[in-house]
């Protein structure tokens, strides 16, 4: 069986009749669509959300947001109940996801929520309690 032929045999539930017309119309809008889904801001995106899909980090990024400042691991670690090399390496996925940044003074490292990381919990923040759109 073709990949086209269960989107045929839809196009015919949909539309009563399809010719390879139809279904050569229909496959170009879906590619279309596929075109705009796709792109160089996927992988970036993806490597975002992946970063915030662990509850550590998550939480992470939350208490630097909510500190509105720069922290050190040094005050991230009694809060978190994860070793200090989770935490470390926490971070640095999250800086590579650009959710954080970092900074070197003299030994220490210090931590800041990104305007990325700001904008992704306000969305968040903001989507709860929204209901899904009833679809027929």
């Amino acid at each position: 069986m073709s990949s086209t032929d269960r989107l045929r045999r839809y196009i015919s539930d949909e539309c009563g009749s399809c010719g390879q017309e139809d279904v050569d119309e229909w496959l170009a809008e879906l590619q279309e669509l596929d075109a705009a889904a796709s792109g160089p801001a996927v992988d970036s995106d993806v490597e975002l959300l992946s970063a915030l899909s662990n509850e550590t980090r998550y939480k992470i990024v939350r208490m630097l947001h909510a500190a509105d400042d720069e922290l050190c691991v040094c005050e991230l670690s009694p809060l978190l109940d994860v070793s200090d090399s989770a935490i470390s390496h926490a971070l640095s996925k999250l800086t590579d996801a650009g959710l954080v940044t970092r900074r070197k003074e003299g030994k220490w490292r210090m931590y800041r929520a990104t305007p990325r990381a700001t904008s992704i919990l306000v969305a968040l923040d903001g989507s709860r309690g929204l209901s899904a759109p009833a679809h027929d």
